[in-house]
Parts: structure tokens; sequence; C-alpha cells
């Protein structure tokens, strides 16, 4: 499977090193686009000394571990979002018949190599914080654990997005809001939103073990909103769970789906 998805994903990345300016371009542009969101982030802190009790590196943390695991999937898995047009066009049929998982096929169709410049804007904003914060080490373990759980959290997103659009074939704008709105939602601490919307993503739609309830661990603050500290670990069972469920989705999407006839 990984095999197949790696092929895949390469004869997409082969098409596209063909044009190395365009290439060199689009990658560039992407790591300055991400870049808005950390200026945003600079512009407050600009303004105040604190968000929400969490300074500036701290934030910056957040951001680092919530984008890095984000970008990752925007790159490897966000086509996944483009289900509806297969739908629409009838060319999901073709996946169908082919000995290769549609979910493989979806997520790797016009796989985009040049998106790697979000990580690497990600990666460097990450590596700062951890450097300037000096945390300890003790604690720095679960980083690799939260960018990985982080991971599959919002693949198993994307995959409930793309799950959906075999019903809302015609609402694409609806699970593009799903996935990027929860991107941009981790990017801040979760002390900044109120009390309901909190227990939502944590109780509800996981996010909070993205980054915000590992993270507290990492940095060693208390949760403002007073949930236990065994919280902290449970981000491998919340992605567990949702990737689950998104596996569940994806399978009933097909087994709903009624082909075209084109």
């Amino acid at each position: 499977m990984v095999r197949t998805y790696v092929l895949l994903a390469w004869t997409w990345t082969r098409a596209a090193a063909a044009y190395p300016v365009s290439f060199t371009i689009m990658t560039a542009l992407g790591f300055l686009v991400a870049g808005l969101d950390v200026a945003a982030i600079l512009v407050i802190f600009s303004n105040t000394t604190t968000l929400a009790g969490f300074t500036r590196d701290q934030v910056l943390f957040l951001y680092g571990t919530s984008n890095v695991a984000f970008a990752l999937c925007d790159m490897l898995v966000s086509n996944l979002d483009r289900i509806s047009m297969h739908v629409k066009a009838g060319t999901f049929d073709t996946m169908l018949i082919r000995p290769v998982s549609t979910w493989i096929q979806t997520a790797t169709d016009r796989f985009l190599i040049t998106r790697i410049g979000r990580v690497l804007q990600a990666l460097l904003v990450l590596g700062y914080a951890v450097t300037a914060l000096d945390l300890p080490w003790s604690r720095l373990w679960m980083v690799p654990i939260m960018i990985g759980c982080g991971f599959v959290i919002f693949s198993a997103l994307w995959t409930l997005a793309g799950a959906l659009q075999f019903v809302l074939t015609d609402a694409p704008e609806v699970s593009s809001a799903f996935t990027y709105g929860s991107g941009q939602l981790t990017q801040y601490p979760f002390a900044i939103y109120g009390r309901e919307l909190v227990r939502g993503v944590t109780y509800v739609l996981p996010l909070a073990f993205v980054n915000w309830q590992p993270g507290l661990y990492v940095l060693g603050l208390p949760d403002p909103f007073g949930t236990p500290e065994f919280m902290r670990f449970l981000g491998p069972v919340a992605a567990l769970v949702l990737a689950l469920l998104a596996g569940l989705a994806w399978r009933q999407g097909i087994r709903s789906y009624r082909s075209t006839g084109s």
C-alpha cells in the first residue's frame, strides 16, 4: 500500500520537476504564503507580551507543531477533497476497477510536491521555538508524537470530508472549511476560545490532541480549562479512534456511490 502510494506520488513529482523554474517558484511561493500566518502572530505580539497567558515563543511552538502535521497532510492527502470532481465527471468509476485502493488513488491524484515549501516553513518555526524556549529533554519526546498524531487526525478529517462528498457532490467548500478551518483553529492556544468550543474540539472532534493537550505537557503548563492531566497523553488514542471512524465513513461512501452512467 505504501509502495503504491510512493510510486503514484513519484509519477506526479517527476512531471512537476520537468519544469524546474515553475517548480522552484511554486515551492518558494508556498513557503512565503505560509509565512503570513507567522507574520500575523508577530503583529499580535508587537502590541502585547502574552496571548491568553502564552508568550510569543510558546504560541510559535503550538503553531509549529500543528503546522508541521497540517502541512504534511496538505501535501500528502489533501487531494481527497477532489473526490466530488471525480464523482461528477464519472472518473471515479475508473478508480473502482483498478487493483489499487481508491483512497490512495484519490490522495495521489495531481500530487503537488511543491507544497513542501509550507512543510519547511513550519519546521523552521518549530525549530526556532524549541530552541528559544529551551525545553527540557525529558518532555521533548512528546513532540514527534504530537506531529504524528496530528498528521493522523488531519488525515482522518480529510477522509471524512472526502466521504461526505459522495453525498454532497456540489459542496466541496463545506469540506474545505472543515479541513482547512481545523488547521487554522489549532494555530493558536485554545485558551483564547470559549469553553464550549474547547469542549467540542476535545470530546467530539479531537483537535485538542493535535497540539493543545500534549503541548501543555511539553511546555509544563496547566490547562486553564481544568481538564485532568492524563488527557495530555491521549493523542494516540484519539487519533486511532478518529482514523477508524474515517475509514468506516470512506467505505460507506463508496458503498453509497452510484455511477453517472457515462
